[in-house]
């Protein structure tokens, strides 16, 4: 008997199908040869001795075993050869001896893809899906509100409220296939915290940018300017201030014109004429200095400390050409030390010691290392005049001498708690002590014009 084309084509067929479908195959066997055995007994019925019915159901019972053993042996073997057979073979023919006794040959058909049972059952067995219902707790991102301030420097940001996230709870259903997620659903979204947006302050200012600035910060003026009353140049002015001068940022109305506080006055600037630390690291240095110079006129008082720095005083008193001895370069120290100490004007004491002693090179200076001359008289200048171990010690009596004696009102308090006795005073300026120290009418202008050229030397 012959099976269709295709019976072990499906790589998709089950075991139990194949199993089946043989079994159904059995039953028409059976039916056919019950019809012919039927036809043989009545036509040799006269001729044979009569078999008697349990001898014929008991060979009919072997002859189906051997050939349902006969068909399964087919059915291995034929599976066994799918599997070597060539691409191009379609059928191969299997002998059976019920084959042999129908005349008949059983063609079976094989498959080019063999049927495997054990992947079959394997790859359903190991296919696992799973789905699964999730709640997460996830984060609203706040917003940032923002607005433009012209009173902040271009690009500046300033977080006047800081922002918060808000919060939500979401609804998830995630499938799963042999662990691995293949899908994800959201359900429902369900806000618990709304966000707190951020607040942000965003600068529009070109001239703070280019300054480096903000209200309120110390500005320094980069050439001499007139302070004026109001936003014009034609209202009134109130006061002309230097150059290095510094003022204070107060209000910014436009990109060329500036509020701003100059010694208790508050006027106006062209924004042009200002500058700050940051964008020109110079500018205090040369404001304290400026600060220094305006101060110096002739009548300036000199019962006060210069509040200049010990580098100040080197700066002063080092490098000066005249000075051929290093006089002044080596003693630049005592100097400042004296004008801390006695709080009396240092610069005002070295142009003293310039004058009386000629740039040190004076017998008297040379000798006895007096600067001053002090206790000379005009008739015998240099044998009544002091004698001193160091140029310190000579400088520093004349100090005490001055601030006991000339420059201070009497009973102002003086070094070691005593008070100026103020005998020779007549006010505390180079010319008021011109009057009772020299006899020469002209002698405040020469010791002020090297108090000019020391103080100068602060500008190199």
């Amino acid at each position: 008997m012959a099976y269709k084309k295709g019976y072990f084509d499906s790589d998709n067929r089950q075991l139990t199908d194949v199993f089946r479908e043989l079994q159904e195959t059995r039953l028409q066997y059976e039916t056919q040869n019950s019809k012919k055995s039927a036809r043989v007994h009545k036509a040799t019925a006269s001729q044979k001795p009569r078999v008697s019915y349990k001898n014929f159901s008991h060979k009919k019972t072997i002859s189906m075993s051997i050939l349902l053993i006969v068909l399964i042996c087919a059915m291995a073997i034929a599976l066994f050869w799918s599997t070597s057979i060539s691409a191009k073979d379609d059928s191969i023919e299997l002998y059976s001896p019920l084959a042999d006794a129908n005349k008949e040959s059983i063609s079976i058909e094989i498959n080019r893809h063999r049927l495997n049972a054990h992947n079959i059952i394997t790859s359903n067995a190991s296919l696992e899906i799973l789905k699964e219902q999730v709640i997460e707790e996830q984060e609203i991102p706040f917003e940032s509100l923002q607005t433009e301030r012209s009173t902040l420097p271009k690009g500046e940001e300033v977080i006047l409220q800081e922002g918060v996230n808000g919060k939500k709870n979401v609804t998830f259903v995630r499938s799963y296939q042999n662990g691995e997620l293949t899908e994800e659903t959201i359900l429902n979204e369900e806000k618990i915290q709304d966000y707190v947006p951020q607040i942000v302050d965003v600068g529009t200012s070109e001239f703070l940018a280019k300054a480096k600035a903000h209200l309120n910060d110390t500005l320094y003026l980069t050439k001499s300017s007139s302070l004026y009353e109001g936003i014009d140049t034609t209202s009134k002015e109130l006061a002309k201030i230097e150059q290095y001068f510094d003022v204070i940022l107060l209000e910014l109305p436009n990109e060329e014109w500036c509020k701003v506080s100059y010694e208790g006055m508050e006027g106006y600037l062209h924004t042009s004429d200002l500058t700050s630390a940051v964008a020109s690291p110079t500018m205090p240095e040369r404001n304290r200095i400026q600060k220094v110079l305006i101060k110096l006129n002739m009548d300036m008082p000199l019962n006060q400390s210069t509040g200049l720095t010990l580098a100040d005083y080197k700066k002063i008193l080092t490098g000066l050409p005249n000075d051929k001895n290093d006089v002044f370069k080596n003693n630049y120290e005592v100097f400042y030390n004296i004008d801390k100490k006695y709080n009396i004007n240092g610069i005002f004491l070295a142009s003293m010691a310039i004058h009386e002693s000629a740039w040190g090179s004076s017998q008297i200076a040379n000798d006895k290392k007096n600067l001053f001359g002090y206790g000379a008289y005009d008739a015998t200048p240099y044998s009544s005049s002091y004698d001193f171990d160091t140029y310190a010690e000579g400088i520093e009596l004349v100090a005490k001498v001055l601030v006991k004696y000339y420059i201070n009102p009497a009973g102002t308090k003086i070094y070691d708690n005593e008070k100026a006795l103020a005998t020779y005073y007549n006010g505390p300026t180079v010319s008021d002590v011109n009057i009772r120290y020299a006899s020469d009418t002209e002698w405040h202008t020469k010791v002020y014009s090297y108090m000019e050229m020391l103080y100068n030397r602060l500008k190199i």
